[in-house]
């Protein structure tokens, strides 16, 4: 089946993988949505169902948010945006599917040693997590409308171009930054938490799976590894992949937008049964592409 795909924020992290792997993918007509085309912050609704009618896609993929920044500017892109673009996609598209990103952080904590599941209550713990259910409540309260949208909660996505405001985007710009002025130790945050690292193409690869069935028998799926891995032992394996044997400190300061989020594990079995999507990609994989993405990123 051919699907005619739009990708909004195809130039940020994930948007951009997806982009790259619908490209290759065999029966996907793509069209990249960017701010040549229309800046999506600024848009009027009319705007937004214009540029849902010129494309005319069988899909969209709201790659679009903020992780961080004002707390107006996240409520903006991850609660007040989603909103507006489901009502536009039953305006001016209403046989298209919403494909929209969430996030873990929506979840807040999770329960040691326990898979969280789609039906854990959400307890976000920051204003990101926040903003972020907010605009999956909006598409799923516009799914109980009419609208064919389906919203996946992706956990801690890894790959080539990870932003240094995840922790381990962090650590490999500071282990080049170390590595290039001949430095024998750096400075992170604590890493003791466990989370859920999926391989972002893993993640890509689910996006384009929930766009091919005829029919979506759920409307919120998790997107991650399944596994529970230490931040501390991700970090120490990236090291490994850069060659870095200096002392890796942690400070006492957690960010933001982990506060008190000591584990999160994906229990990934509802997408398996309703898209057929499962991840394949080891972590080890994705931190090389990370750490090769950092010696480009620099060129």
């Amino acid at each position: 089946m051919s699907v005619r795909l739009l990708v909004l924020g195809a130039g940020g992290f994930i948007g951009r993988h997806v982009a790259a792997a619908a490209r290759s993918a065999p029966g996907v007509d793509l069209v990249v949505h960017g701010r040549e085309l229309l800046d999506l912050d600024a848009a009027t609704d009319d705007e937004l169902a214009e540029l849902l009618r010129t494309t005319a896609p069988d899909a969209i993929v709201n790659a679009v948010g903020a992780i961080g920044g004002p707390v107006e500017l996240m409520r903006r892109l991850n609660a007040a945006l989603p909103e507006r673009l489901g009502h536009a996609v039953l305006a001016a598209s209403p046989h298209a599917r919403l494909v929209h990103l969430g996030s873990a952080a929506e979840y807040g904590h999770g329960e040691r040693g326990v898979a969280t599941s789609e039906d854990w209550p959400p307890r976000p713990v920051s204003p990101y997590g926040e903003t972020k259910l907010a605009g999956t409540g909006a598409v799923l309260a516009l799914a109980e409308r009419g609208l064919d949208g389906v919203v996946l909660r992706v956990f801690n996505p890894i790959g080539a171009g990870l932003p240094e405001t995840a922790v381990l985007g962090r650590a490999a710009a500071e282990m080049r930054r170390a590595i290039a002025a001949d430095e024998d130790r750096i400075r992170l945050g604590p890493l003791g938490a466990y989370r859920d690292f999926v391989d972002v193409a893993d993640v890509a690869d689910a996006v384009l799976a929930v766009t091919r069935p005829a029919r979506i028998t759920a409307r919120l799926l998790n997107v991650g590894s399944g596994q529970a891995t230490r931040v501390r032992a991700a970090v120490r394996g990236l090291a490994e992949v850069a060659g870095f044997g200096g002392a890796i400190e942690e400070s006492s300061r957690p960010p933001d937008r982990s506060s008190e989020v000591d584990w999160q594990r994906a229990d990934v079995r509802r997408v398996a049964s309703v898209a057929g999507w499962r991840p394949t990609r080891p972590l080890q994989g994705a931190l090389r592409d990370l750490w090769r993405s950092t010696a480009a990123s620099g060129d």
